[in-house]
């Protein structure tokens, strides 16, 4: 009979461990044990940042708080852009368990299509914008809704209460509130301040439920005040789009200059675009002409060439020049007079705008003298106003001029400049001679002299033929403005394209008033006129007149002429009639 075994008879265990293994194991549990509460009193007593970091970071936030961005206003102080506030919508996609009934509510006040309101609310992330720059009674109704995960964000958005008019000058912000164009693009360290920060308690929806302190307090931008005068800029906004409607013209700018301190008092471009709504928009209208665009100026370049041949010494105001027949050849190439001549004075050269007489000027010096002083004038080089996207223009070196190079530069072909450029390069005949950088902002302490190109009886002699220009017997009658003298000079030039001059014109018109002590520059460009006329007489000379007149009152400028009889009495009248 076999010998049963029962369990706890095992002989198995009836053989002992080894002693040192149970110590062993011992030894292990007192160590971990140690380690442990060495560990609990290093994080709790020594190093308890960690601890604390990891519990904030479950309901404790940094969030940013956005500075407000400076006004921008003109010269008198009138608010030319300002940010105001707006609502931003975001949603926790998570916590967004939205019925269809509630998703269509949401999307009619956001004003978007339910689908894409479903697709952003659907989105495997965390965070999730669905509408920013809101108007804040449309988010005030959004939040009285109270649907789960959807939240507000306070932004702001940037306004311009003069829009299009204003648009080229000032450029615009895009939707995070930074300057994309223009002056807010040119100023944004200034005008964006530095945002500040503050620590808050958040809840598992990420709804503030303390605000706990804040980090650093935010910095506003500063205003920026500009040279520019909202009158004037409104004169030559409505006369430059007048002009381009009459001529049906495919674009324009103006610039308007103050001839003492360099300020730029308006800057218009056309076709242009509205700030506040930029849905639509090309890139045409989006360019602001006068800074970024060039054409060959014609013959507003005549003046240029004529001090020259003063300040030189080597012609006087009425010293001759043998223009007959009404053409001259150099190589295989022939300058035109649009109509004979024959022999005129330097100063008839300038008011009956000679191509030849011009170029026989320009001839008589070497090209790096006409070099010097186109360079001296800025032309070929930006002005460095801070713009964005300026342009220098063409200007290649007196060593690679041909003579028929020269003689065309004489009177504007083969140079390009911008209408800036050009506004600029007349105020020395607006001064004594000397040429003033040229300024955005509003200047209160103008220098009182600028960089000698002629000397001052070399720009009095010429302003006096700029006025002939405009008299009876010159290019532009039409430039003329009642009670005041006027000084200035036309330019009418094909359009290069393809290396080709082609049948389209750019039609110009720079000049100054009053002649007897010149106040404001004023330069007019009409790009491709097609309405049947296209000499800057016709075309730029009664906008430069439109808007000098308007511009000239507007300041206050007292008149340098008597006023013609005829047009007293006819004041008279419309001043009876209307009483």
């Amino acid at each position: 009979m076999s010998r049963r075994v029962t369990f706890n008879r095992n002989p198995l265990l009836s053989q002992l461990l080894p002693q040192w293994r149970s110590r062993f194991i011992l030894l292990l549990l007192l160590g971990g044990f140690v380690a442990l509460v060495a560990r609990s009193l290093y994080l709790q007593g020594v190093n308890n940042e960690f601890l604390q970091a990891k519990g904030e970071s479950r309901y404790s936030r940094v969030i940013e708080m956005a500075a407000t961005r400076g006004r921008i206003v003109d010269r008198n102080g009138e608010v030319l852009a300002v940010s105001t506030p707006v609502k931003s919508i975001w949603a926790i996609p998570e916590d967004a368990k939205l019925s269809p009934a509630q998703s269509r509510q949401l999307a009619a006040m956001l004003g978007m299509d339910v689908r894409e309101l479903t697709r952003k609310l659907s989105a495997e992330s965390e965070f999730a914008y669905l509408k920013r720059q809101i108007p804040p009674d449309v988010a005030e109704r959004i939040a009285a809704l109270k649907l789960p995960g959807i939240h507000e964000q306070r932004e702001y958005r940037r306004y311009y209460p003069h829009a299009d008019m204003m648009a080229h000058m000032l450029g615009f912000t895009g939707v995070d509130d930074k300057g994309q164009e223009g002056i807010e693009l040119a100023y944004e360290a200034q005008l964006a301040g530095k945002p500040g920060s503050r620590r808050v308690i958040k809840d598992r929806r990420g709804q503030i439920v303390e605000d706990v302190e804040s980090i650093k307090t935010p910095q506003d931008g500063r205003d920026i005040q500009l040279a520019l005068d909202a009158k004037v800029q409104y004169l030559a906004y409505a006369s430059l789009r007048e002009a381009l409607e009459t001529h049906r013209a495919r674009a324009g700018g103006a610039v308007v200059l103050d001839a003492k301190t360099g300020e730029v008092l308006a800057l218009v471009n056309l076709p242009t675009y509205n700030p506040n709504n930029r849905v639509r928009l090309s890139g045409a209208q989006l360019r602001n002409r006068a800074l970024t665009d060039t054409y060959e100026p014609g013959s507003t370049m005549k003046p240029f060439t004529a001090a020259m041949a003063l300040d030189k010494g080597k012609f006087r105001f009425d010293s001759t020049v043998q223009t007959a027949p009404g053409h001259m050849t150099i190589g295989s190439a022939t300058i035109s007079d649009a109509h004979p001549h024959g022999l005129l004075t330097v100063a008839q050269v300038i008011q009956k705008s000679s191509n030849v007489g011009a170029a026989k000027l320009a001839l008589s010096f070497p090209p790096e003298h006409m070099w010097r002083m186109f360079d001296d004038l800025g032309f070929g080089a930006p002005l460095k106003l801070g713009f964005p996207g300026e342009v220098g223009g063409r200007l290649r070196p007196a060593k690679s001029w041909r003579p028929i190079e020269q003689a065309t530069m004489a009177y504007g072909h083969g140079i390009s400049v911008s209408l800036m450029q050009m506004a600029h390069a007349y105020l020395v005949f607006a001064r004594e001679g000397d040429l003033l950088p040229l300024s955005l902002t509003r200047a209160d302490s103008p220098p009182l002299h600028g960089k000698a190109v002629f000397g001052a009886q070399t720009a009095r002699e010429v302003r006096a033929m700029l006025e002939l220009a405009v008299q009876p017997g010159g290019t532009a009658p039409k430039a003329q403005i009642q009670g005041y003298r006027v000084a200035g000079k036309t330019g009418t030039a094909h359009k290069l394209e393809s290396g080709v001059y082609a049948n389209k014109y750019v039609s110009s018109f720079v000049g100054l008033a009053p002649a007897s002590d010149p106040r404001l520059v004023v330069a007019v460009m009409i790009d491709e006129p097609s309405g049947g006329k296209y000499y800057g007489g016709d075309v730029a000379a009664p906008v430069f007149a439109q808007v000098m007149a308007g511009s000239l009152r507007a300041l206050g400028i007292a008149p340098d002429a008597p006023l013609a009889p005829l047009q007293v009495a006819k004041d008279a009248e419309t001043v009876r009639e209307s009483m």
